[in-house]
């Protein structure tokens, strides 16, 4: 349970994962998903661990609402749909662009000024009609355009240096690394880019599931609780119109919930239970069937999760089989509580 001091930095080893899910094709286990499962209790004691949820990983993108809550505690006057936005991994759909073309504006620059990596959108369907009407890859249409943005008004508003935003060194990361810290409530065990160009935190898996509950539950007005607010209320400008981790929040009252490359996902409900997951081989199939059981062991009423068990696995174009979540991740009978 964490007492309000920074423990040491996780240990950099191999991580011990365990089996997490199997693939059952004519009722023949088939293959098999190792991974990390970690349930936290609103009291932030852990209620199920599988795999090993100590050692230091890389949470990609799942980390973006601790760096949304730094940028808000630099002064960042973002709420709603735009502060959903600096927080996402978004589609590319034109409502993210214009999104993120507001934020520039606001902060009295260009798409020119930001620093992440040019791309085409994530979403399929989007991408499909780039490529058809002949657009080229853009920083706007990366999936992190939204945070960039709003990293770079962050940097302006404390009249901090716009070309070297994304160093590990400039106030703003500074920034974001103690605010990392503080609400895994560990030290880093190091720093690398990530896909975009920012910087990325080796924390740990049990750490991921803290900070999340931790924005979750905190007073209303706080940064960490304008953060949630604004995901929870704007799931699709965080995600986008045909994302899982969108129908997830939608189908569970009061649920944060944000992904990552990689098989990351965490989530946490505004009491503090929280969950976190990381499927070792970077499988998005066992991602969500993985969360939901994990949510559902959480206390969260599994009638509200059975549309995210997975997609079939086919044979001849019908369905023949399933990922399924290993036994350890069956519910129990608690009371069932959204």
């Amino acid at each position: 349970m964490y007492n309000g001091s920074p423990a040491d930095a996780p240990q950099v080893r191999e991580p011990l994962h365990a089996p997490v899910a199997h693939l059952v094709r004519g009722g023949v286990v088939e293959g098999i998903h190792y991974g990390s499962v970690v349930v936290l209790d609103a009291d932030g004691r852990v209620r199920l661990q599988l795999g090993d949820i100590e050692a230091a990983f890389y949470p990609r993108s799942a980390l973006k609402p601790v760096q949304a809550v730094a940028m808000l505690r630099a002064g960042l006057p973002l709420d709603g749909d735009l502060l959903s936005l600096a927080a996402a991994s978004h589609s590319g759909e034109e409502r993210h662009l214009a999104g993120a073309r507001r934020i520039l504006d606001l902060a009295g620059l260009t798409e020119d000024d930001l620093r992440n990596v040019p791309d085409m959108p994530y979403d399929p369907v989007e991408r499909d009609t780039w490529v058809r009407d002949g657009r080229q890859p853009s920083r706007l249409a990366q999936n992190c355009s939204g945070k960039h943005a709003a990293m770079l008004w962050t940097a302006k508003l404390n009249g901090w240096s716009l070309t070297d935003y994304l160093d590990a060194a400039h106030p703003l990361q500074r920034a974001v690394a103690d605010t990392v810290e503080d609400l895994t409530g560990q030290r880093a065990a190091g720093v690398t880019v990530d896909g975009c160009g920012a910087p990325l935190f080796a924390i740990s898996l049990h750490g991921l599931a803290r900070a999340l509950s931790r924005i979750t539950s905190a007073a209303p007005g706080t940064p960490e609780a304008r953060v949630a607010d604004a995901m929870r209320e704007h799931p699709e400008t965080a995600s986008g119109t045909r994302r899982d981790v969108a129908a997830l929040m939608r189908a569970v009252p009061g649920l944060l919930a944000k992904d990552g490359f990689e098989g990351v996902q965490v989530a946490a409900l505004p009491d503090g239970r929280a969950v976190a997951v990381k499927i070792a081989d970077g499988a998005n199939r066992a991602r969500v069937p993985v969360a939901a059981a994990a949510l559902a062991r959480a206390g969260v009423d599994p009638a509200l999760l059975t549309g995210f068990a997975g997609e079939p696995l086919l044979g001849g174009g019908e369905p023949v089989g399933s990922v399924r979540p290993v036994r350890a991740l069956d519910p129990v009978e608690l009371p069932a509580c959204a």
